[in-house]
């Protein structure tokens, strides 16, 4: 999907959810749009990634993704490949597995619980903070775990700079 077009399909949800938990839509349509290729990737409306604790409720799935560590021993459903890489500057391992992710009835179901995860999790009350600034708090985000990348928040500022252009262009959002 071009990133125009999920802008006009998504945007309507994630400003749904700012209205409901303050967290910049900018900063939900922007991490969606990463962690789903633009909705390419996005199996079971899970548009954030979000890792399923158990993978018995059924509503979960087993996904292939790259995760990166510092350790070479992490356990995970199936391991697919390990190899050794640097990641800004220090070495780490590339995981190439297979892991539980939840799935969704609905893209707005997506959206709610990715909102709800940051609330529900203390680690990210820091972020909370300044959820109103979406480049911010993608940098709090990245700094409390959220995912392995090390160059997570990087990623995610990119991503709401490219979001925030298109949003611009269209009139009527």
């Amino acid at each position: 999907m071009k990133s125009e077009d999920f802008v006009k399909r998504f945007y309507p949800f994630a400003q749904v959810t700012q209205t409901k938990t303050g967290i910049s839509a900018l900063f939900i349509l922007a991490q969606a749009a990463h962690e789903s290729a633009y909705g390419a990737a996005a199996p079971g409306n899970m548009f954030f990634g979000k890792k399923d604790d158990d993978g018995t409720n059924g509503n979960e799935q087993l996904l292939r993704t790259t995760e990166y560590s510092q350790r070479m021993d992490l356990k995970f459903p199936e391991i697919i490949s390990i190899t050794p890489c640097v990641r800004n500057g220090l070495p780490y391992y590339k995981y190439v597995v297979r892991d539980w992710f939840r799935k969704y009835n609905t893209p707005e179901e997506s959206f709610t619980d990715h909102a709800q995860f940051f609330f529900r999790n203390k680690r990210y009350a820091k972020a909370l903070l300044v959820k109103e600034d979406p480049r911010e708090f993608a940098r709090r985000v990245a700094a409390a775990g959220y995912a392995t990348d090390p160059n997570y928040a990087t990623l995610l500022v990119v991503m709401i700079d490219k979001i925030e252009v298109v949003i611009s262009k269209i009139p009527k959002l």
